[in-house]
């Protein structure tokens, strides 16, 4: 899956997409995607100056878009949905990333209940783990997007 593909199916922009690539994904099972992390990429101005480092919550962010493009795949007529994150659990960061760095982000479902679904997420940097943890998040029906702006 190219970037026009990954734009198609996340409603995520500029400078918050964090999925650059898809290289193999199983609809509603399971995703490999690619964040090239440049030194371009605006929060290098402030974490840190001096010691770059990729900011781990951006790290959860693109594990919540990989579950996004897993949940949004299994249900085409959704796309471009918001999938909304609901919870994070037994998130660990192992080693930084930095600019120039190839982070490759390995997503797989472990259940989906009620529209609710919950992902095992990897970060790896040349074949050395980054990151781990788990994601729950939501594809919200139309009544669930309506309390959300209200």
């Amino acid at each position: 899956m190219d970037i026009q593909a990954i734009l198609d199916l996340l409603p995520h922009r500029y400078p918050f997409l964090m999925i650059d690539r898809v290289e193999e994904l199983v609809p509603g099972q399971s995703v490999r995607a690619i964040k090239c992390v440049t030194a371009n990429e605006p929060q290098f101005q402030g974490h840190f100056p001096g010691e770059p480092i990729f900011p781990g919550v951006l790290l959860i962010e693109a594990f919540a878009q990989a579950a996004g493009i897993v949940a949004l795949s299994a249900n085409p007529d959704e796309s471009g949905q918001a999938v909304y994150l609901m919870g994070i659990d037994r998130v660990r960061f192992k080693h930084p990333v930095r600019p120039g760095d190839r982070v490759e982000i390995s997503c797989e479902k472990i259940y989906e209940k009620r529209r609710i679904w919950k992902f095992a997420a990897v970060a790896e940097v040349d074949g050395r783990q980054v990151a781990k943890g788990e994601v729950v998040a939501t594809i919200p029906d139309e009544a669930m997007r309506e309390r959300a702006r209200s």
